[in-house]
């Protein structure tokens, strides 16, 4: 782990600022397993979820009710609390988070928003190194609080604990695959699995890659890349500073961490304790290997300047008054007892966050990637009066010449009204 300072730290912020997660090695690949699903179907499909995925001769690609049903009794009562007490909180945010109607009356006429949720969602569950029963949550229950009527998981060998969490949310459509087939799957669809309005959750880079490839034929959440975790702490406690740089690296190898600070000692002080921290982790002990730095910076303005410029997935940051400063993260952990692992699985706000800088652009997950927020215009003749000299003029201008003509007629026949009304009181 390496501590940079002054020209070397700023040029290692520069390089920061424009990393990105490189597909092109994998997308040829990608574009025939599209190809091949939209083509080939559930054939296909079953091919490579036999192939890949585990998809034993006697399975199902769907996963029963019964196996869905059957995974939550036996799941041990400490889990089923624990996954209780997680869905508890990400529905109560996911209540606050939910966008607001409303309706406001204008000079002759009303303008208003109206929100309606999405048709179906096709949530995307890893199966990977790990078992993440937490991404169903998260994925499942913000689309559950929109209002979606159709939520359908895909996840490659679903664990125990991930069906467990598909029958506490009441979720019954669970098929075994994953990869780029999946994704494929859901945005087109097969004779037997219908296709969705918008695809969401993470996934490695054959999954990345194919919602890419999709996403001009179905709406999806974000392009994931690996785990990013910055700190920036000036007087924090090493011991927990480090837990949360090596909690983010055991997700990938390729896991960003970055600790940040205008103190030196303090930046010694956690490098020590990532080492301590790490030493049994061997998948963190990469991470911090490959892509862990120290930055020390020269004022507390161009640390918050140095975390703008990456825009972290997550960010910890030693105490509020920080927080207005920053611009650009995915979730921000204020404190020594902001663990980031909390929002990983229990404090409510969603895990599903922007990497790769795109938390300059993005939020994270949540209710507002489930709803379609809908104007609503009505005017009376008076209130389109009201605006019609601006409206012609710019029509005009952009020589949309039939634009204009939609408001004058309009116009032009409150005119002809008030002159039938002349003569018929003249006579």
């Amino acid at each position: 782990m390496r501590i940079l300072q002054g020209k070397a730290a700023v040029r290692a912020v520069v390089k920061l600022e424009g990393r990105g997660t490189s597909l092109d090695e994998v997308e040829p690949a990608v574009c025939r397993i599209i190809r091949n699903i939209r083509r080939g179907g559930d054939r296909q499909l079953v091919r490579y979820a036999t192939l890949w995925d585990g998809l034993q001769p006697a399975q199902s690609l769907r996963v029963s009710e019964a196996e869905i049903k059957g995974a939550w009794f036996d799941t041990p009562a400490p889990i089923r609390k624990a996954l209780r007490g997680a869905v508890a909180n990400i529905c109560r945010f996911a209540k606050w988070q939910m966008p607001r109607e409303w309706r406001k009356r204008v000079t002759g006429g009303e303008l208003a928003q109206i929100v309606r949720p999405l048709t179906s969602v096709g949530c995307y569950v890893p199966g990977g190194r790990y078992p993440l029963p937490s991404t169903l949550l998260m994925t499942v229950i913000p689309a559950q609080a929109a209002g979606v009527s159709r939520i359908c998981v895909m996840s490659p060998r679903p664990h125990p604990v991930t069906l467990a969490a598909a029958a506490l949310l009441g979720i019954t459509e669970v098929y075994r695959c994953g990869g780029a087939q999946a994704i494929a799957t859901l945005a087109y669809g097969t004779a037997t699995i219908a296709r969705v309005d918008k695809i969401v959750g993470p996934g490695n880079r054959f999954v990345t890659a194919a919602k890419k490839l999709v996403s001009f034929d179905c709406a999806i959440d974000m392009l994931a890349g690996p785990t990013e975790a910055v700190l920036y702490s000036d007087h924090g406690e090493p011991v927990f500073l480090a837990a949360d740089l090596v909690a983010q690296a055991e997700h990938d190898p390729d896991a960003l961490a970055i600790f940040i600070t205008t103190v030196r000692q303090l930046a010694n002080k956690v490098e020590q304790a990532v080492t301590v921290a790490a030493r049994n982790n061997p998948v963190a002990r990469v991470a911090i290997q490959r892509n862990a730095v120290l930055l020390v910076a020269s004022s507390r303005e161009e640390a918050i300047e140095w975390v703008n410029r990456i825009a972290p997935e997550h960010l910890t940051v030693d105490d509020e008054t920080m927080v207005p400063s920053i611009s650009n993260a995915g979730s921000v952990f204020v404190g020594d007892y902001s663990a980031q692992a909390a929002g990983d699985y229990a404090a409510g706000p969603n895990h599903v966050l922007p990497t790769a800088g795109a938390a300059r652009f993005r939020a994270g997950l949540g209710v507002h990637d489930f709803v379609k927020l809908i104007t609503v215009q009505r005017f009376e003749l008076d209130g389109l009066s009201n605006i019609a000299p601006i409206i012609t003029t710019l029509a005009d201008a952009e020589g949309l010449r039939a634009h204009a003509q939609s408001v004058r007629v309009r116009c032009e026949n409150r005119n002809r009204q008030a002159v039938r009304r002349g003569k018929v009181a003249h006579a």
